[in-house]
Parts: C-alpha cells; structure tokens; sequence
C-alpha cells in the first residue's frame, strides 16, 4: 500500500508485474488496485502499464524456459510451483493458446505457464497475443473496477476474486469443448 502512493509507483507497478509474470510470487493486482483507488482518472494508464510490463515479463519468462529449463528445474521441482508446473504442461498439450489465456485472467500461476510454454516451445505469436488478452483483461477489469466501485467495490473484489477467476476457468474450458465438439 506504501509503494502505491510513491511518486515512482508507476515504475514499482512496471517492476512488480514484469516479475511476477516470470519468477516473482506477489501479483500486481496489490498495487494496481489502490493505485486505481486513489487515483480513478488514471486508471486504465496503470492497467495499461500492468498489462504490457506483465506480457514482457511473461516473454522472459518464456525465454527461461526455453533456454534455461535445465538450471530451474531442480529448483522447480523442489518448489511449490511443480505440481502447477506439470498441470501447465498437460494443458499445453491439450489447449495450446487457451492455456496460456486462461493462466493469464485467473489466479492459476502465470509464471508456470510462461516458463512451461517456453519448454514446450509453444509458437511465440499465440504465446504473445492469448498473454496480451488474457492479462489485459484482468488488469483492465480491476482497475476499472477500482475506479468504478470505488473502496467498496474493492471489499467485494477482494472477498470474491478466486471464485470470479475460477468460474471464468470453468467457462472458458466450457466454452472450448462445445466449441471443439
């Protein structure tokens, strides 16, 4: 909360979102949403800023995967992430593009589903695009959320985020199997 009312919490914001999307564990949302809050006006800047620091991010992420997967993977392995890491893998087979969409609005790990698309050697246009979609739309939801509902809107997201993430899930595997069938 302290680093959203810096004057530098533009760039905090940029930091935190490139990180999370390849190694880091704290989502932006901690920071886009009071920034939001305090700031209505400049909302969409900061969801804007969120979204392609995210996608870069994701993009490094990739490139640890792709050319980095041997050093990590002890570490992978040992850490909390590899169960989330082998799901992503599965579903890379099964989804591809969709993958990547749905580990980008909801609260499943991106960051395992960058480095997994980099190990599988996923196609970088659809990495990049389902990223940018995906990502975006989260981040242009809360902040316009937040500047919307204002503090109360904030309460509510907070108590209801998982659920929203995992029903958008729900629908969009849904939604992919009637569209597959």
């Amino acid at each position: 909360m302290l680093w959203s009312r810096h004057r530098r919490a533009p760039w905090f914001l940029a930091g935190l979102s490139f990180a999370e999307s390849s190694f880091f564990p704290i989502p932006p949302d901690v920071m886009l949403a009071p920034m939001s809050l305090a700031e209505p006006r400049r909302a969409w800047w900061f969801a804007f800023i969120t979204t392609v620091a995210s996608v870069l991010g994701g993009l490094f992420g990739y490139l640890i995967g792709f050319f980095a997967f041997d050093l990590i993977e002890p570490w992978l392995s040992q850490s909390r992430y590899w169960a989330a890491y082998e799901q992503a893998v599965a579903w890379f087979e099964a989804w591809g593009f969709w993958a990547i969409f749905v580990a980008g609005f909801s609260p499943i790990p991106y960051k395992v589903f960058t480095i997994a698309a980099g190990v599988a050697g996923m196609a970088l246009l659809p990495f990049t695009l389902a990223s940018m979609i995906g990502r975006g739309a989260r981040f242009f939801l809360v902040a316009g959320l937040m500047a919307w509902g204002g503090a109360r809107m904030e309460a509510a997201l907070r108590k209801y985020v998982d659920a929203l993430g995992w029903a958008t899930v729900a629908a969009v595997v849904i939604g992919v199997l009637i569209y597959r069938a």
